[in-house]
This record gives C-alpha cells, sequence and structure tokens, in this order.
C-alpha cells in the first residue's frame, strides 16, 4: 500500500505544480529512501477498482504515509506532534528550494503585487505549511451589534499537543536554534518535539525602511490571507516612530493588504514580544468600518487625518 501512496502524493505534487514531470523519478527515489526501502512497484490500477479510491485527498495520503512509517518502526510515536514533524518532512521533499519560490514571486511581483501574493498564499497551502483540511474546522461567524457587523472566531486548527509529547518536550535538551518560531532559520528547519518542523516552509524577504525583514503566511490562517512581516534579527518587539515607516513601506509595497504592530506589552501585545513583527492579510475587519465619533488634528502634521473610532475597547 505504500508504493500506492507514493504514486498518488506525486500525482499531488504534479497536480498542484510543486513539482514537474521531470522530478517524478527523482521524488519517488527520496521518498523511497524516507521509507527505507529498496525498490519501487508501480501500482496496478484495475477497473473494479472504486472511484473514491482513485482520486485522494493529501490528509489521507500523508495519513497512510504516518500510519505505514509507525507501523514498520520508522516513526517512534504515533501522537499528533510526532505526526506532524513526520509527514512535514515528507512535503519538504516536494517542496522547491528558497531561491526557485523567492525568484517565482519577484517575477509576479514585477507583474502585479496581487498575483505574486495569490501564488505565495496558494503554494503555502498547497505545501500543507497552512493545512486547510484543519483550517476548516475553525468556526466563523458575524453578529450585529451597535458597533457594526463584529467577527467571531474559535480557532480549532491548532493542534493540542499530548501528555507523551509534554513529557518529552520536558526532558528534551534545550536548544536556542531557531531563537523562536519567527526566526528566519526556522525555513527548512525539521523541527523536534517542542519545536515544530519547518521543511515545507519558505520565506519572501522584503525591505522596510532600509532594514532587512521576512514576509510569511502564519500557518494557522486567523483570517484572509493572514500573514507574517518579521524583522530578519531577532530583536524585542517596539512601537516607536520607526515602527509606523516599516507599517507604511509595507503597505506601499503590498497596497491590497493590511499592516498593524500588536503592542509592544504583555497580555495586550503579541504572543511573541521577544521577536519584532506585524501581522497582516487581505481582510479587512470590523474596526476598519467603525464610524469616527471624533476628529483632531497632530500639529505639524496637517496632512494627517486623525479621529477616535466608535469601539466597545480602547484602541
Amino acid at each position: 500500500m505504500i508504493y500506492y501512496y507514493i504514486t498518488k502524493l506525486v500525482e499531488y505534487g504534479l497536480d498542484t505544480g510543486l513539482i514537474h514531470k521531470q522530478d517524478r523519478v527523482y521524488i519517488i527515489n527520496s521518498l523511497l529512501e524516507l521509507f527505507q526501502l529498496e525498490q519501487y512497484e508501480e501500482p496496478v490500477q484495475t477497473v473494479s477498482e472504486p472511484s473514491a479510491q482513485l482520486k485522494m485527498s493529501l490528509e489521507e495520503i500523508l495519513n497512510g504515509m504516518t500510519d505505514y512509517a509507525y507501523e514498520h518502526g520508522i516513526l517512534q510515536e504515533n501522537s499528533i506532534v510526532y505526526r506532524d514533524l513526520f509527514d512535514t518532512k515528507i512535503m519538504g521533499l516536494l517542496v522547491p528550494r528558497p531561491s526557485e519560490v523567492v525568484n517565482k514571486f519577484k517575477e509576479l511581483y514585477r507583474m502585479d503585487p496581487v498575483k505574486a501574493t495569490q501564488y505565495y498564499y496558494k503554494f503555502s497551502q498547497d505545501t500543507d505549511y497552512i493545512r486547510r483540511y484543519r483550517i476548516k474546522k475553525d468556526k466563523k461567524w458575524t453578529i450585529d451589534t451597535e458597533y457594526g457587523s463584529l467577527d467571531i472566531t474559535i480557532n480549532l486548527s491548532k493542534p493540542e499537543k499530548d501528555p507523551k509529547a509534554i513529557a518529552a518536550a520536558k526532558l528534551a535538551k534545550q536548544s536556542s536554534y531557531p531563537k523562536c518560531q519567527l526566526c528566519r532559520e526556522n525555513e527548512g528547519y525539521a523541527g523536534r518535539v517542542n519545536h515544530p518542523a519547518r521543511q515545507n516552509h519558505r520565506i519572501i524577504p522584503v525591505e522596510l525602511d532600509g532594514e532587512q525583514w521576512g514576509f510569511q503566511y502564519s500557518p494557522y490562517v486567523y483570517y484572509n490571507e493572514h500573514c507574517i512581516v518579521f524583522n530578519y534579527e531577532h530583536i524585542p518587539m517596539i512601537v516607536n516612530k520607526a515602527t509606523l515607516r516599516k507599517l507604511f513601506d509595507f503597505v506601499k509595497q503590498f497596497p491590497h493588504y493590511f499592516v498593524g504592530s500588536n503592542a509592544d506589552l504583555p497580555i495586550v501585545g503579541g504572543s511573541i514580544l521577544t521577536h519584532e513583527h506585524f501581522q497582516g492579510g487581505n481582510y479587512t475587519f470590523a474596526m476598519a468600518k467603525a464610524p469616527v465619533e471624533s476628529s483632531f488634528t497632530i500639529p505639524g502634521y496637517p496632512d494627517v487625518r486623525a479621529g477616535i473610532v466608535k469601539w466597545p475597547m480602547s484602541v
């Protein structure tokens, strides 16, 4: 059955454009090595084979491969943490080198920034960096209030760690590489029980206010094209005048996106205060539609329009 899953994964790679026809033999051999096999047997498709088996989802393919790996001693534990580490390793074999992805993005960007981000967003889903089959489990709805139509979301796609993985992480040797989950060193990293695998992850370089930053999507996608823009240097979050220059620099380059910075404070700020980053995407939040209750001007900046919006919390 493993040969069947290998064949289906290669077909998936061809269908999504992750690999090309010339890559087929190479990818098959790479998968054989991963599964400790010395030969490949082309599956024979019979006329009586149920049509449901002819087309398999990526989730089904990866689950089948991971089950095989556990049953044959290749995967040491069968919990969600270990399965995620292993199936990311599988997908990493199908993903092009960073330079290829960046060059493709730049080529499309010269035509239209929208085309570039559309390509990169689909690519990030096709590689399973964004797991479509988990994201669709999220609950989302809107509710009409005196403050307008508010968005309510319940994220169900981020897997909970199992007790064995938690225990293993506690005993694992502490590592400072990568320093956090936002660092550029995550690109291609194999991961460990206390750090996610990222062999299927690719980062787009951008320049903000003369500094080198990275552009990527959140693997959990809280809203459409939820992106993260992060400093290439592992430096703490800070909100200052330079922050505004960087934010405006980003929206100049990607005018169809919004971007914002969390406060550099605990609790009300971002979840990773040790690494400077912004969050953005292709979405309009309810707060952006809120009416302005009182306007004011800022001395020295006559062209800036400012105001306090009608909103239930301070902003």
